[in-house]
Parts: C-alpha cells; sequence; structure tokens
C-alpha cells in the first residue's frame, strides 16, 4: 500500500471519528448558547486558524474568478445555510433523529454527480450500499424516530435541507475545485460565513441569557479546530483523491462513532437495536469500497475489449 492510500485512510478515519464526536459537541454548546451565534463563532476561530497556519506555510489566498465564485458558493449553500439549519433543527429534534435525516446525503450525492459528474456514474452496487447502510442508521435511531414522528416537522425539514445541500456543493468542488488549496479554500468561506451568522445570531436571537460557560467555549474551540479546520481541510484534500460518492458515506460512520461517543464518555450502554444497526452500516460500507475496488479491478483487466 502507498504513502497517498495510506493518507487517504487515515484522513477519512480521522473525519469519521471528528464529525462523528461533533454532534454531542454541538449538543454541549447548545445549553448555553444560541445556534447562530454558536457557530459564528465556531467559523470565526476556525478562520483564524487557518489564517495563523497559511501565513506560517507561506500559502497565498487564491483570488482568481473562479476561486471567488467557489468562495461564494460554499459560504452560502455550504456554512451559512447547511450550519444555521442544522444548529436551528437540533434545537428541536433529537440528535438521532438529526442524524438519520442527514444521512440522506449520500443518496443525493450518488444522483448529483451521477448527473453532473462523468467520471462517477451511479453503480448498482453503490446504490445497494447506501441502502443497507442507511436501514442500518434508521435501525440505530428507531426509537427516536418512532417517539417523535410528531416532532416540528419544519425542524426535520431543516435537517434534511442541509443534507441535500451539502451533496450538491460537495459534487460542485469536485467538478470545479480542484485548482483551490484546501487551506485557501475554506479561509473566506468560513470568515464570511462566521460573521453573517454572528450578526444575524445577535440580531435575530435571545441572546439576553447566554453564558460563556467552560463546556460552551470547550465545545466551540473543539469544532472550530477540529471538526472545522481539520476535518474541512481533510475533506476537501480527498475530495481531489477518491470518488465523492465513497468520501460521503462518512454521513453513515458518523453516527456510529457518536453513538462510541456515548458510551465512552457519558457511560451510555448501546442497545442491541444499536449493535444490530451498526453492524448493517459497516456492511454497507464495506460493500461500497469492495464493489468499487472489484469495478475497478474489471474495467482494468477488460479494457480494450469489447464485453
Amino acid at each position: 500500500m502507498n504513502k497517498v492510500k495510506l493518507q487517504i485512510i487515515a484522513a477519512y478515519a480521522f473525519v469519521c471519528l471528528i464529525w462523528g464526536t461533533s454532534w454531542m459537541a454541538t449538543r454541549v454548546g447548545l445549553d448555553t448558547l444560541k445556534p447562530f451565534v454558536s457557530s459564528g463563532l465556531r467559523f470565526i476561530v476556525a478562520a483564524l486558524v487557518i489564517w495563523i497556519i497559511m501565513k506560517f506555510k507561506n500559502i497565498k489566498l487564491q483570488t482568481d474568478k473562479t476561486s471567488l465564485i467557489l468562495y461564494s458558493i460554499l459560504i452560502i449553500f455550504s456554512f451559512v445555510l447547511p450550519s444555521g439549519l442544522t444548529y436551528w433543527g437540533q434545537q428541536f429534534i433529537p440528535s438521532g433523529l438529526a442524524s438519520v435525516l442527514f444521512s440522506t446525503y449520500p443518496f443525493f450525492t450518488a444522483i448529483f454527480a451521477g448527473l453532473f459528474l462523468s467520471e462517477e456514474k451511479i453503480r448498482t452496487g453503490q446504490i445497494i450500499s447506501m441502502v443497507i447502510s442507511f436501514t442500518g442508521i434508521v435501525v440505530i435511531f428507531s426509537n427516536d424516530i418512532t417517539a417523535n414522528f410528531n416532532l416540528n416537522i419544519l425542524a426535520m425539514l431543516a435537517v434534511f435541507i442541509s443534507g441535500v445541500l451539502q451533496a450538491g456543493i460537495a459534487v460542485t468542488m469536485k467538478k470545479y475545485g480542484n485548482n483551490l488549496n484546501p487551506l485557501s479554500m475554506n479561509f473566506i468561506p468560513m470568515l464570511v460565513s462566521g460573521i453573517i451568522l454572528l450578526v444575524g445570531g445577535l440580531i435575530l436571537e435571545d441572546t439576553s441569557n447566554l453564558s460563556f460557560s467552560t463546556a460552551a467555549v470547550s465545545s466551540i474551540i473543539f469544532l472550530a479546530i477540529f471538526a472545522s479546520v481539520i476535518s474541512y481541510t481533510a475533506y476537501f484534500w480527498m475530495l481531489k483523491k477518491i470518488s465523492v460518492v465513497i468520501l460521503s458515506l462518512t454521513a453513515f460512520i458518523t453516527p456510529i462513532v457518536a453513538l462510541g461517543a456515548g458510551v465512552f464518555f457519558l457511560g451510555e450502554k448501546l442497545s442491541n437495536m444499536q449493535i444490530a444497526g451498526s453492524i448493517l452500516v459497516l456492511c454497507g460500507i464495506l460493500f461500497a469500497n469492495l464493489g468499487s475496488s472489484f469495478y475497478l479491478i474489471i474495467k482494468k483487466r477488460f479494457a480494450g475489449r469489447t464485453i
């Protein structure tokens, strides 16, 4: 196994680990802070950290026409709207239900990739693997779904739309963002998005009872450095290296990581349904990766032949 493959595996695992625990960190921050204020501070801190790294590594900010257009798209459709919708929605629905709704993201990624990326054709194996994994997510959080089906429909719709928007952005960046440095790609969108969300929160939200507790500040720092700077940089780097559909499958793995975080940090116990669902998710992910590898082997072996 070469160095690049090992780096991809490490980056993939890291993104799953951090984004899996970010759901819990987000809930902790929302105990004493408001959604827009919390997410705004997260991205402003993240942008400042990226700026320091860029200065230290002498990475210049890309300001050509294509980059500026992509920055604008990222600001609106990857940070402001998805983050605002997710943070707002999580006030009214359980994290488990939010995870299920967001897990539609790989399906829309596959659809958009099939429509707009010539190199990413939807294969039967990918659809089967996503159905298996999504079924596992539903099984894991079945109690949340059945017990809270009549919860705020707008909150459920907000998280669902967030997943659709992220799918569209992933495909857009795969198609047009190959020339962007991952750090440069994140700096302006995070800074501008953070300011928009923070100002919006200060104007629209009730900030009279804001409390910057140790837990809330720790949540912002964790989400800024690990879930934003490192994870987003790794994500966009992987976007240039592997299939956008395979990368989107992180949305199925992160809920399992979230369960593990609950067991490890909060002493929670896994139910039989959660264990069974986790096994289904992992089987789906394994099927997707083995299926893709098998397809590439067959394609290479029969290249230039009429089948």
